[in-house]
């Protein structure tokens, strides 16, 4: 049986949780989660705990925010004018907003909070600076080149 390698395709079933227990994210009653190893699909910690793995195999692996998410960036939070946004898009704490940079990338932020005048959102990834736990199996291995 092969073992999982840098550009194999794996299938895992998932439970991924915060230190404080609660569950961010899963593919319970779900199809397991499909993904290229080792090429960025997914946070660097879960594709390093996957090589060597085998198919049947179970894991549970603690992994730093410098390998999930990254720190939280405090230039990622950001006030701007409410004018800004068109008043077709709805505004809601939590919501997001997909805006365009200087240099045309897009980006997604989360309304922190808004007002008639301003809007602050962050583009920060919700599980930036989180410690987080994943729980998985590997389901199937497809072997890459």
């Amino acid at each position: 049986m092969a073992a999982i390698k840098k550009g194999d395709t794996v299938r895992i079933h998932y439970t991924g949780t915060l230190s404080d227990g609660t569950v961010f994210d899963s593919s319970a009653g779900k199809d397991p989660l499909e993904f290229q190893v080792g090429v960025g699909h997914v946070i660097a910690g879960l594709d390093a705990a996957l090589m060597g793995m085998n198919v049947g195999d179970k894991k549970v692996v603690d992994i730093a925010s410098d390998d999930a998410y990254g720190p939280v960036r405090e230039g990622g939070r950001q006030e701007f004018p409410r004018s800004m946004i068109p008043d077709t898009v709805p505004l809601e704490a939590g919501g997001q907003l997909q805006m365009q940079t200087q240099d045309g990338r897009v980006i997604l932020m989360q309304v922190l909070s808004f007002d008639d005048e301003t809007v602050v959102a962050d583009a920060n990834h919700p599980l930036a600076g989180k410690d987080l736990t994943f729980d998985f199996e590997v389901v199937s291995l497809l072997e890459g080149d």
